[in-house]
């Protein structure tokens, strides 16, 4: 049913800026993580998100059906084009032989930024369902 199909684009946008947000929320809390299991500095991650739209029109090429789905995550990747930071701090046990620390590529207030402009999208995608919800309370009261 069509009336159901526009928050269940609303609801895979609150899933994914749910991720995005746990995503960023890692970032923030390993800021200062200096040694990983895999070895090196904490290397940040990002939330990469593929939306429905193209696959859906491709197979309805023929015009007037649309069921897109809205966004869905594809993959959590690291950020391997920011460079490490370096300090330099010859008393900690991370330190090179210079006496300088890698430090995570984590930059605070981006990761700030983006968690505002995630919890904006989510904001959005709760009114959007709200709003579907009062059109459909509406239509159900018209029967009446």
């Amino acid at each position: 049913m069509q009336l159901f199909k526009a928050m269940q684009i609303s609801a895979n946008g609150l899933s994914a800026e749910r991720l995005r947000m746990d995503t960023i929320a890692s970032n923030i809390s390993n800021v200062n993580t200096t040694r990983t299991p895999q070895g090196g500095p904490y290397r940040r991650k990002v939330a990469i998100f593929q939306e429905d739209l193209d696959r859906e029109m491709n197979r309805y090429s023929g015009g007037v059906s649309f069921n897109g789905n809205g966004i869905r995550p594809v993959a959590i990747v690291e950020d391997a084009t920011t460079p490490f930071g370096r300090v330099y701090d010859p008393s900690n046990p991370d330190a090179g032989a210079d006496g300088y620390v890698q430090t995570p590529n984590v930059n605070v207030l981006n990761e700030i930024v983006d968690m505002i402009s995630s919890t904006r999208a989510y904001e959005a995608n709760v009114s959007a369902i709200q709003a579907e919800k009062s059109m459909a309370s509406k239509a159900l009261e018209i029967g009446r």
